[in-house]
């Protein structure tokens, strides 16, 4: 159905004014990042590289940029092991409770993120303090995990649903085992769901800042944590603004591989 000129017109109108809303202040970071000013003033006075040469000489952003890889790429992989698991219980097998672990499972997602960080603050320090636990790396990655476990959970159960389960009960049928038919039959159908919800997972754990305060303690400093006690750093203003410009181009990444994997494309292989 065709719409109405008018009606056409009003929509494009506020399709470019959101992305003008959502994009603009985006492409402003970026110019900064070359703008031969100290200050986030705009429009820039001129332009120059020296910025992007003293961030990628700035210790503390590399060794904060490295603490996040790796407490992302451990959040994804523990996201990614107990994500899986459960979308595969909740979606193939019937049992009593099966609705309320999903509802349990996805909650954490959907609970504001000072109040995620604060009960796990209280948990590490009052509960587990007193047994040797101590804020760190570890207790960052088990927090992120926490909430990128329901972005792999959500797209393994949605691709598992579309699947169906004929596929498999024909595997079975023909006298394939347990294992023969997920290595052979599930996985590859599901592969795209994994590979997607593993990259997000990943962007999420990246990007998070509120829960990783209430979590990292005084010597674990994130690329994010970094950035936000950067911000307002007469002499650091310019690095931030690079660093966060480097941060907008890379996000690119995992939402196009996230959308490509995702594809509902994908063929089912027997």
């Amino acid at each position: 159905m065709k719409l109405p000129t008018p009606l056409r017109l009003t929509l494009t109108v506020c399709m470019v004014v959101g992305l003008a809303f959502l994009y603009i202040p985006l492409l402003i970071i970026v110019l900064n990042s070359f703008n031969s000013s100290r200050t986030f003033g705009f429009p820039p006075t001129g332009f120059t590289l020296e910025w992007w040469q003293k961030a990628a000489a700035s210790s503390g952003a590399l060794s904060a940029l490295g603490i996040s890889v790796v407490a992302g790429l451990c959040a994804m992989l523990i996201a990614l092991l107990l994500g899986t698991m459960a979308a595969f219980a909740v979606q193939r097998y019937v049992f009593f409770g099966r609705a309320t672990i999903s509802f349990l499972v996805i909650l954490p997602i959907t609970l504001p993120g000072i109040v995620t960080g604060i009960a796990l603050n209280a948990t590490f320090v009052q509960v587990l303090g007193p047994l040797g636990v101590a804020l760190g790396l570890a207790t960052v990655i088990i927090g992120h995990a926490t909430f990128c476990i329901v972005i792999v959970y959500n797209n393994v159960q949605a691709r598992l649903r579309r699947m169906g389960s004929s596929l498999e009960e024909a595997s079975a049928d023909l006298g394939a085992t347990g294992w023969q038919t997920f290595w052979r039959i599930t996985l590859p159908n599901a592969r795209g769901a994994l590979i997607a919800g593993a990259v997000l997972a990943f962007a999420l754990s990246f990007d998070e800042i509120v829960v990783t305060t209430f979590t990292a303690g005084p010597t674990i400093q994130t690329l994010p944590l970094w950035i936000f006690n950067n911000l307002f750093r007469p002499n650091q203003a310019p690095v931030v603004n690079v660093v966060a410009a480097v941060l907008v181009l890379l996000a690119v990444v995992p939402v196009w591989l996230a959308q490509r994997f995702s594809d509902d494309s994908t063929t089912s292989r027997i």
